[in-house]
């Protein structure tokens, strides 16, 4: 299936390759080095290249492209599906995936894509199976492995991999089992000059943290499950009972693990929890005026925190010299990208900010108003009015189940002006 896997950086070059059948020469991600180029964002790149004699398929993640080779057409989607694996994996073991890590751990990172890729088919992909086979690294057991000349990687295979749930290690013991629930949904939308929304839809997921003693069997409902537009699964979920039922159904891996995301797109089901008034003009020679002002809706009785505004200025933008009433300010003269982080809204508190904008002398005016771009979270608060039923946990004397965390936050809340 996949013959050979590359990263590269942002400036294009190759500086980690993976073989596992014949060894493929670098030069065919010349291909995908054009395209690079020729495209002014990364995510525009288009993930399925064909060339002459190979398919290329790509992602972009943690500012690294991920490039595998293929000789043959296969379904895209399951090489795709397996590189965010990979990243996923090398974040968990290093808490980071970027050159500067990838390179410290070579000799575990090539381990690793040894256990998850056995002759181009994926064997391994689950972090708690793959700890147990390869010790996750730490300053000691790099010391010891220099000086003995050993690896991290276990002389036996992982319990999971011997028994018929392959994602969960057998024999797992707690003294105390716990279970935790985290609903994270992310907001993009787009709001015009008069405050109506364009287009808004939500990304949410369902992260958990299992420490639950032997071979537990959970199931877990929705009050309103008519709410997903699309859905995706961990493969311990029994897909059967969710097409029947709306009852998600599985045994769980030991530790993190994703359990499920999914897609709200109804527009009406959006409701904006902040407002935004904004003025933005640039009709004098030599200079502009701003002034922005955010607040939460009357309606939310929650907290927004973490609240950062974005403005990407024209080229012609000189400098930009605002006075903030909340938080700070930065403006970078090269990528022209002004960011005001407002941090926490208390409530009564509208935070605004005012000043001057400085354009080149002699420039032509903008042709037309940047966009705002809006970041925050907000705690306990599922903003597409998702709500968990129960949860039954079956197998042993668990302790019954508390409650779900919920958090909404900003994906890309565009304010056009």
């Amino acid at each position: 299936m996949i013959d050979s896997l590359f990263i590269i950086n942002q400036t294009g070059d190759i500086f980690m390759e993976k073989h596992w059948k014949s060894v493929v020469h670098r030069s065919v991600c010349d291909y995908f080095l054009e395209a690079q180029h020729r495209q002014p964002s990364p995510h525009n790149i288009t993930p399925v290249m064909a060339t002459p004699h190979h398919y290329l398929i790509s992602i972009y993640r943690c500012g690294l492209y991920l490039v595998a080779v293929t000789h043959n057409e296969i379904p895209p989607l399951f090489v795709i599906e397996f590189l965010h694996r990979v990243v996923d994996n090398f974040i968990d073991y290093f808490n980071d995936c970027n050159e500067s890590l990838i390179k410290e751990h070579y000799v575990v990172v090539y381990e690793l894509l040894d256990e998850m890729l056995d002759n181009g088919f994926p064997l391994a992909t689950e972090s708690n199976i793959l700890k147990e086979l390869i010790k996750p690294p730490n300053i000691l057991r790099t010391i010891a492995n220099t000086v003995t000349g050993r690896t991290n990687v276990s002389a036996t295979l992982p319990s999971g991999q011997l028994s018929n749930v392959p994602w969960r290690r057998t024999g797992v013991k707690y003294n105390n089992n716990e279970a935790y629930f985290d609903v994270i949904e992310e907001i993009d939308a787009i709001i015009d000059k008069s405050g109506s929304v364009v287009s808004a839809e939500i990304q949410g997921y369902i992260d958990c943290c299992i420490k639950l003693s032997g071979m537990p069997d959970l199931s877990l409902s929705f009050v309103n499950p008519r709410l997903f537009d699309d859905v995706s699964f961990h493969p311990c979920v029994r897909f059967r009972r969710w097409e029947s039922e709306r009852v998600l159904s599985f045994v769980p891996p030991d530790g993190n693990f994703r359990l499920m995301s999914y897609h709200i797109g109804a527009q009406n089901m959006v409701s904006i929890p902040l407002y935004i008034r904004h003025h933005i003009s640039f009709k004098d020679v030599g200079h502009g005026k701003i002034e922005i002002q955010v607040g939460p809706k009357q309606t939310m009785g929650k907290l927004l925190e973490a609240v950062i505004i974005e403005i990407l200025m024209p080229k012609t933008v000189l400098n930009v010299n605002v006075t903030p009433t909340q938080g700070k300010y930065s403006f970078d003269p090269v990528s022209k990208l002004l960011v005001w982080d407002v941090g926490r809204m208390e409530a009564g508190r509208l935070p605004n900010i005012k000043g001057i904008i400085n354009l080149q002398s002699g420039a032509p005016l903008p042709d037309a108003n940047p966009t705002v771009l809006v970041k925050f979270n907000i705690s306990q608060l599922s903003i597409s009015g998702l709500k968990v039923n129960r949860l039954d946990m079956y197998g042993e004397k668990y302790k019954p189940f508390k409650g779900v965390k919920y958090m909404t936050k900003a994906g890309n809340f565009q304010v056009r002006t």
